[in-house]
């Protein structure tokens, strides 16, 4: 029997009100849905085919290969003798017409096979409306002429529009699939917070490739400008100068954005695997959406240092398509609707009603503040010793006040996703997201207010330089450290620790809209001091660190080793301090200074080495801040008064 015979056999034997069919042979009808579950999951790969196909296209300036011509290539339908370029761009004309032929027919199909108000008939429409949408958008640009080198206002924004469309097309395309196969439909509603975080993950994925589109689109337009920058250097300055364009200035966006999303994303997928923990699809999904992000944030990286080839720029778009699939299946998986799902929601403890200054003193606590006041010394500090000399006092408050937002909102997110260590230990058992003085949700929104302006203040108020290095420290704190060293290996302070090193580059760029490097030394300087300083913490609280199960040095080594490799960092770090007087960057004032600093700190190295006490080691621990900010305004008074 033909899918006329079936479709009629089905309407005949729907309810009255055409809503609900019997189907005459349930075999019969289940594998037909499950052909067109996998046709429309054939159709999702031809779409990412010839999106990825496209991005070849912009890439390789083939965008006018017809000419300002749409349908037809120059006039004509097949030119004979025309360039390769030409052939590129009619070739992805004739894939992206044919990807349009083959979701009319599944859109026809389902109207066949599913009954009156069937979720797949809603998900075929949107997917016919969503590729019209893309092949209006693509008559748009050629027929503007908004391709290859142009860099117009319509283009940069015709281009986001264009990806949007197209993860809204892939997104149709997967629930069609879903649906087919008997998947429930998911809500947002009644999710015990669960829905406004995906609401939140999407919008910002949304976003994040809108920025990409924009950053792809500058690496096209100015393709002949950035291929004469020799440097990576070079080519920061033509995003970042003063001069800089404002598409290529745009761009810097997106990599800003990435970070900044990747922490609503991880934070929204490890919130939907713990409330779905019994769900294998939620489970899957939601490891399969974190480590595609990650891999794609390595990717962006790559791009950035290499200067973005043809393609490395198909492989990130092609990576950033399947995460965004995942976070799709995460999210369908996570939230079907119903009331069992509601009943299996776990409800966040009631958040304690506290009067407004207890309210505002447990915000504050949620930033660390103690943490942050030497963070910020260091990032003053690095002020003076770029400017070599003060710098106005705006600038100064400007450039602390972003500062300290960035750091407290990596602390807010620390607080957040480490709980569960928080309340094994006594020492943090009295944060404010366990006593529930603020709730998760609160938490959240709270940090991602502060990330994103701390990096708007400093971006306009101080230089966009200053808060991308304030936005990286961020994220190292977080993705590298919190999420991935911390509780996996002792080696987490010494990687992970990367993070305390960037206040002085917030400063330095500020100040000089530039990273020199003795910005770098700077960094340096920090890096090699932080084991020292923090291992002797660790040695303090290391039977809090052994109930929680954090593998630090003093818990998974001992107090001997741990000591010795506080000893090799202390001589690393004195080493490193002769860098600038063998080059001549440093005077006598920098000389003595910091030769007297440095013999106390081997100094009190030496001592926790004879006596491997509680009392040596909150000596080390104590004079290792001490150590830190005399250092810096050693280095600061040199450069202003001997250099």
């Amino acid at each position: 029997m033909g899918s006329d015979a079936m479709a009629s056999d089905i309407d005949r034997r729907a309810d009255g009100n055409g809503n609900d069919a019997v189907p005459f042979s349930d075999t019969r009808l289940e594998n037909a849905k499950e052909r067109f579950a996998k046709g429309s999951l054939y159709l999702l790969v031809a779409t990412v085919f010839v999106v990825l196909f496209g991005a070849f296209v912009r890439a390789s300036l083939s965008g006018d290969g017809c000419g300002t011509s749409w349908p037809m290539c120059d006039g004509g339908v097949l030119p004979i003798g025309a360039q390769l370029k030409t052939y590129i761009e009619l070739s992805h004309r004739a894939t992206s017409g044919l990807l349009l032929l083959g979701v009319l027919g599944m859109a026809i199909w389902s109207f066949r096979l599913f009954p009156k108000g069937s979720p797949v008939r809603k998900a075929s429409v949107g997917a016919l409306a969503f590729t019209l949408i893309s092949a209006a958008i693509g008559a748009i640009l050629v027929l503007f002429s908004l391709v290859v080198e142009d860099k117009s206002t319509a283009r940069a924004v015709t281009m986001p529009l264009h990806l949007m469309n197209t993860f809204a097309l892939m997104g149709a395309l997967a629930l069609m699939a879903h649906f087919a196969r008997g998947g429930r439909v998911p809500s947002f509603a009644n999710q015990g917070g669960l829905g406004s975080a995906f609401k939140w993950t999407i919008g910002l994925f949304f976003l994040l490739g809108m920025t990409g589109a924009v950053s792809a689109m500058g690496k096209t337009a100015f393709h002949a400008e950035l291929a004469m920058a020799n440097t990576f250097m070079d080519r920061v300055n033509m995003h970042l100068g003063d001069s800089a364009h404002p598409v290529l200035r745009g761009g810097v966006l997106h990599p800003l954005l990435a970070m900044a999303a990747g922490l609503v994303l991880l934070f929204t997928a490890r919130l939907a695997m713990e409330r779905r923990e019994k769900n294998s699809e939620v489970q899957r999904w939601g490891n399969w959406t974190i480590w595609l992000y990650v891999v794609q944030m390595a990717f962006g990286t790559m791009n950035l240092v290499m200067s973005a080839p043809v393609w490395m720029q198909i492989t990130h778009l092609a990576i950033a398509l399947a995460n965004w699939m995942a976070l799709v299946m995460l999210a369908v998986h996570s939230m079907p609707k119903g009331m069992d799902v509601v009943h299996a929601v776990v409800e966040e403890p009631e958040v304690e009603k506290l009067p407004l200054k207890d309210l505002i003193k447990a915000y504050v606590a949620l930033t660390k503040p103690r943490v942050i006041s030497l963070l910020l010394f260091t990032t003053v500090a690095a002020m003076f010793i770029g400017a070599r000399g003060a710098p106005s006092f705006l600038l100064i408050v400007i450039v602390c006040l972003g500062g300290y937002m960035s750091a407290g909102a990596a602390n807010t997110f620390n607080m957040l996703v480490e709980k569960d260590l928080d309340e094994a230990m006594e020492r943090t058992s009295k944060r404010p997201t366990l006593t529930h003085a603020v709730s998760d949700k609160a938490a959240g929104i709270f940090a991602a207010s502060l990330a994103v302006l701390s990096t708007a203040l400093l971006w306009f108020g101080a230089h966009p330089l200053a808060a991308v290095m304030a936005l990286c420290g961020l994220l190292c704190y977080v993705f590298v450290y919190t999420l991935w060293l911390k509780r996996r290996t002792w080696q987490n302070i010494v990687i992970g620790g990367a993070a305390g090193a960037f206040p002085p580059l917030v400063g330095y760029a500020a100040v000089t809209g530039e990273l020199s490097p003795y910005a770098w030394f700077l960094f340096a300087l920090i890096f090699t001091w932080t084991p020292v300083h923090f291992w002797a913490l660790a040695i303090l609280i290391k039977d809090d660190y052994a109930k929680a199960g954090v593998p630090m040095l003093p818990v998974v080594k001992g107090d001997r080793v741990t000591v010795m490799q506080i000893g090799l960092y202390a001589v690393i770090t004195v080493l490193l301090c002769l860098i600038p007087l063998v080059q001549g960057q440093a005077g006598w004032i920098y000389g003595i200074g910091a030769g007297l600093l440095n013999l106390g700190l081997l100094s009190q190295c030496a001592g926790l080495w004879k006596r491997m006490d509680r009392e040596h080691a909150r000596g080390v621990f104590k004079y290792s801040m001490v150590y830190l900010a005399l250092i810096f305004v050693v280095i600061a008074v040199d450069r202003v008064w001997t250099i």
